[in-house]
């Protein structure tokens, strides 16, 4: 592992510090990281990823990583993987953590939100009366229902741009949150995380991982999910024009390579959702998604591969490079789990493209089942909130 990197404590301005610990034995694996995190005087925020295979030990860490540092206020979830700075422990036992020194009424944290929006009001009533709130790093846990729903009524009601993920375990989906609701700082369940007011400044972008490979299309018959008809054909017909001739061959090929891409009304950065193709009927000539569609909606197909994906990554974090005229003094990345080793090679491909971009900012981040951005929920993307 590599040293933490961190900004000056020594001004007034907001600073970082991140770093990264593996172990199997949660106790000296917070240690580790705390020693290679450095001081931490002054700090009042921390972030906290861990890997599945430490979640049950979540409210010890939590307990203990508030002991030794001081600092009361910590947001956070588990993940498959997580990464620190330039480094990415995926698939094994380790913890990730980023404190921050930030205006004591820059932020507010809030626990986890579900049904209503009460826990928010309880917790951050009184602030967002005094501050709108200008963007808010959430987690999710991925097994609650209607969650796209939640995380667009949560950005309504707050006026927030979200940006986050969704927890991604095969066992416990810890939430970290202060203050805690009646279980303590670990919860379960629900939308969690900090809201920042306007004075902390950031910029934020989303790579897709994927990149359309035909035109937009009209769905003209549908059923659920099932998509019966494309522009008044049988929608295998179109897909297979779409794909092309060597993968219409074999259609065994296409999984986990094309996805169908579902274009977002009103969008005008030409946005659109990716969702998994679940079934194909080349009898009957049909198509099913992971997410139901109606007739009339516009669709199209995407591909999905370490070229793609590395020419779109590229893409965003240039277009964000034009857009910030300093240097990020943190930064917060959530990828997909489908990213990372399986598509790019490396765990830590995707770092070492963010650190070609802006240097060595300190950094902190986790490898979610589904990323978070404005008020949608996303899937096989990157999201990058830098702090300005």
């Amino acid at each position: 592992m590599t040293s933490a990197t961190a900004t000056s404590p020594l001004s007034g301005e907001p600073f970082f510090r991140a770093a990264s610990a593996a172990g199997t034995e949660w106790g000296p694996t917070v240690k580790a990281c705390l020693d290679r995190l450095g001081p931490v005087e002054g700090c009042n925020l921390g972030i906290l990823y861990i890997t599945d295979g430490l979640a049950q030990h979540a409210t010890s860490i939590v307990t203990l990583l508030r002991g030794l540092t001081g600092i009361r206020d910590w947001t956070g979830t588990v993940g498959i993987g997580v990464c620190a700075n330039g480094d990415a422990l995926f698939d094994e036992a380790g913890l990730a953590v980023m404190v921050a020194r930030l205006p004591d009424d820059g932020f507010r944290p809030f626990p986890p939100v579900k049904a209503g929006l009460e826990p928010l009001r309880d917790a951050a009533g009184g602030w967002l009366d005094k501050h709108s709130a200008a963007l808010a790093l959430v987690h999710a846990d991925p097994r609650v229902q209607g969650l796209a729903g939640l995380v667009a009524s949560l950005s309504d009601s707050t006026g927030a741009f979200l940006v986050g993920g969704t927890s991604a375990s095969r066992a416990e989906y810890p939430q970290f949150t202060t203050p805690g609701g009646s279980s303590g700082p670990v919860e379960e369940d629900g939308v969690s995380g900090v809201l920042f007011a306007p004075s902390v400044a950031v910029a934020t972008a989303r790579t897709q991982g994927c990149l359309p490979i035909g035109p937009k299309r009209t769905i003209t018959a549908s059923d659920d999910n099932v998509v019966l008809e494309i522009d008044g054909r049988p929608a295998l017909d179109v897909f297979k024009e779409d794909i092309g001739p060597d993968l219409a061959a074999d259609l065994r090929q296409v999984a986990g390579l094309i996805s169908a891409g579902l274009p977002i009304a009103g969008s005008d950065t030409q946005d659109y959702l990716v969702r998994d193709l679940v079934a194909i009927d080349p009898r009957a000539g049909w198509l099913s998604i992971a997410e139901p569609v109606t007739t009339g909606q516009p669709i199209l197909f995407t591909r999905r591969d370490r070229d793609s994906a590395t020419a779109d990554m590229r893409r965003m974090l240039d277009g964000l490079k034009k857009r910030v005229r300093t240097q990020p003094k943190g930064a917060i990345y959530v990828s997909c789990i489908a990213r990372g080793p399986s598509l790019f090679g490396a765990a830590d491909a995707e770092l070492s493209m963010i650190r070609e971009t802006f240097g060595e900012v300190p950094l902190v981040g986790f490898f979610a089942s589904g990323e978070i951005s404005h008020n949608r929920l996303y899937g096989y993307t990157g999201v990058l909130t830098l702090f300005l």
